[in-house]
């Protein structure tokens, strides 16, 4: 596990960067207070540490509150599958308080700084405050909707539309952490490898299919940002449901 760096200097609840933007609903002053208790410390990560090892035991809840970061499990000769990429906002942890070890572990994909919470947060939330209560609830129902496109891809779609859905959906959920919301393109730190394991295609496969969708102006990357040229072919490519709105959510 790589070396975590607790922060001195914390963040307020009611002051979080965050809860300034339109994708978070606003939480009532109470709601805050209880947050704020219930936070331990800031952690910083750097670029490709461990927050989270498959089999962990007793550990804490997170919020993702800058920072790119993904779940994954492992096989036994090493093989990996990325089961889904977490951004700013996302709440972390949930799935090892249902049994006795963390059955996946979470990794960085950039520098990252996560919110601490106390080992019992999740029962707290539910105890002290219902609406917060469900707020987790809807947080840990989003998080398996993103898990089932994945499986959706890997499962039924082709490499182009694994690819294009993978690109549409990042974009989306990136670009309304941006007040510009995503015009000027989003941070896209994935590697090829990354999609690779995220999509299950070969490496070769993932580059010459992207290779493929950039040369037919759908999407550009460059200097580790993303860029759709064509948002409207995309969808249809990768057969994705929405308007494009993200839909407001809670923030723990």
């Amino acid at each position: 596990m790589g070396m975590k760096q607790a922060m001195a200097i914390q963040i307020p609840c009611r002051e979080c960067p965050l809860r300034q933007l339109p994708l978070f609903i606003t939480h009532s002053a109470e709601e805050l207070e209880l947050l704020q208790a219930l936070k331990q410390r800031e952690l910083r990560l750097a670029a490709g540490e461990t927050l989270i090892l498959e089999g962990q035991t007793d550990t804490p809840l997170f919020t993702l509150l800058s920072g790119w970061a993904f779940r994954f499990k492992t096989l036994s000769d090493g093989r990996r599958q990325i089961l889904n990429f977490l951004l700013a906002g996302d709440f972390i942890g949930v799935q090892q308080k249902m049994g006795d070890a963390a059955a996946h572990g979470v990794t960085t994909l950039t520098d990252s700084l996560f919110c601490v919470f106390q080992r019992d947060a999740l029962w707290e939330l539910h105890r002290r405050s219902p609406v917060m209560g469900f707020n987790t609830t809807w947080l840990i129902a989003h998080e398996e909707s993103l898990v089932d496109d994945s499986l959706l891809s890997v499962g039924r779609r082709s490499a182009e539309e694994r690819i294009a859905s993978l690109l549409i959906l990042l974009f989306k959920r990136a670009a309304a952490l941006q007040l510009d919301g995503g015009a000027a393109g989003v941070p896209f730190p994935l590697t090829q490898q990354h999609m690779a394991d995220a999509l299950g295609l070969s490496l070769v496969h993932t580059n010459k299919t992207l290779r493929k969708l950039e040369k037919r102006g759908l999407h550009e990357l460059k200097d580790g940002r993303l860029y759709l040229r064509d948002a409207r072919a995309l969808t249809r490519l990768a057969d994705v449901w929405g308007d494009g709105k993200p839909t407001p959510r809670p923030l723990v």
